[in-house]
């Protein structure tokens, strides 16, 4: 008798950070899941994943050394929201076609997020997944760490915490070190994180930093180079 189950095919929201290498993680140990493809937003033009600032090249080394595919997302650079879910809706449905009906995100806390993703996959017939939510913020930062996980941030916003936090390595200083208020994950926009190695990847991410510049008046990014 054949006791082995179907495991759920999915498609994972990827930021190239933090949680949602984490998520990944958890749903690739869950036995229950099987992540089909990647699923990232890149804005035009700067050729960059966004809100992260991350080159497309880092993006790619990433999806190589986890060996799974990425499906890209091109938005303008003045993107509306219409714009970016008119593009969302016709990726996601491809994948419907193809029988995948759950995409997974690394959200953690916050509530309008997780309703505005619920409202807009419904309109798609489609299923979300939140394999961290509700966790505790504290206790998932830590457990990046002590799986082996490592990260750099590669964005910082200037109303929230200094330009010294930006292209620090997201490690136990880092988390020490943030002022009082500040989420240890960067939920509430705080920081955004490149990872570059852990359990999830083949082989390290090699890459080096380069230079910190603000934009938009307010956050500071730190332009991650591919290493030599």
């Amino acid at each position: 008798m054949n006791n082995m189950t179907t495991k759920k095919k999915v498609v994972l929201s990827w930021s190239g950070g933090k949680d949602s290498s984490l998520a990944l993680h958890q749903l690739t140990n869950s036995g229950v899941y099987d992540v089909v493809s990647l699923l990232t937003t890149l804005t035009s033009g700067y050729d960059r994943v966004s809100m992260h600032g991350l080159r497309t090249e880092l993006l790619n080394s990433q999806c190589a050394s986890i060996g799974l595919p990425v499906e890209k997302i091109l938005i303008s650079q003045k993107s509306s929201n219409e714009e970016y879910e008119s593009k969302l809706s016709d990726t996601l449905s491809r994948f419907k076609m193809k029988g995948i009906t759950t995409v997974v995100y690394g959200d953690l806390f916050l509530e309008e997020i997780k309703i505005y993703r619920e409202q807009h996959l419904a309109g798609l017939k489609m299923d979300p997944l939140f394999p961290l939510w509700k966790i505790d913020t504290t206790e998932l930062a830590y457990r990046f760490i002590d799986l082996g996980f490592k990260a750099v941030t590669v964005c910082v916003d200037s109303e929230q915490l200094g330009r010294e936090f930006t292209g620090r390595e997201y490690d136990r200083q880092f988390l020490s070190d943030l002022p009082p208020g500040a989420d240890p994950c960067g939920e509430k926009g705080e920081f955004h994180t490149f990872v570059y190695d852990g359990p999830i990847f083949n082989t390290p991410i090699s890459h080096e930093l380069g230079e910190i510049v603000l934009r938009d008046e307010r956050f500071y990014y730190c332009d991650i180079l591919p290493g030599s």
